[in-house]
């Protein structure tokens, strides 16, 4: 009698997922809440309120989601290799987490210039960064949990097979010639 494999995860891969889950969970919030924060500095005169104001939000970037995002991508590096993840929908979630790592420089970029004295953070603002958050946040969570079947080769024909990247490349940039020292 033939018994069927039985596919066991070790106990580092759990591990790596609670780690991963975990991380994403802190930097998915802070994120999320970092618009909030920036748009605190409207309703603040005080150089003391400003300034508290200032040290929060750069905990919250810096000591919070910032390291949250490095552990979320590492571990989600080391579960790619351990799992050997590689299907369609799993490509558009790694592009989507590029957004997101994108989208975590501009938050940084804004909280630079937020508290120099003459900062500003409009709603429209607000609005934009909050709903690509959201929006992006969202994304990934529904491409994960529902793991869609996307066809390749209707998106981009030929371009998993072998060759196919530099034909692609190609069409669309001509030849290209790297140079040789």
């Amino acid at each position: 009698m033939v018994e069927p494999e039985i596919e066991r995860t070790s106990a580092v891969t759990t591990f790596l997922k609670f780690v991963h889950l975990g991380a994403i969970a802190l930097w998915s919030g802070g994120l999320i809440a970092l618009p909030f924060l920036f748009w605190q500095r409207r309703a603040l005169e005080s150089d003391l309120d400003l300034e508290r104001l200032h040290r929060v939000t750069r905990l919250v970037y810096v000591e919070l989601t910032s390291p949250a995002a490095f552990v979320a991508i590492g571990s989600g590096t080391a579960l790619i290799f351990l799992q050997a993840t590689f299907a369609e929908w799993f490509s558009l979630k790694m592009v989507l987490v590029g957004i997101m790592s994108m989208l975590h420089v501009v938050a940084g970029l804004v909280l630079m210039q937020l508290f120099l004295p003459k900062g500003k953070f409009n709603y429209l603002s607000y609005v934009a960064l909050m709903g690509a958050y959201v929006v992006v946040i969202a994304a990934i969570l529904w491409i994960v949990l529902a793991k869609p079947q996307i066809d390749s080769n209707q998106i981009a024909a030929n371009l998993f097979e072998p060759g196919g990247l530099g034909r692609w490349v190609r069409q669309f940039f001509g030849e290209i010639r790297m140079p040789t020292p």
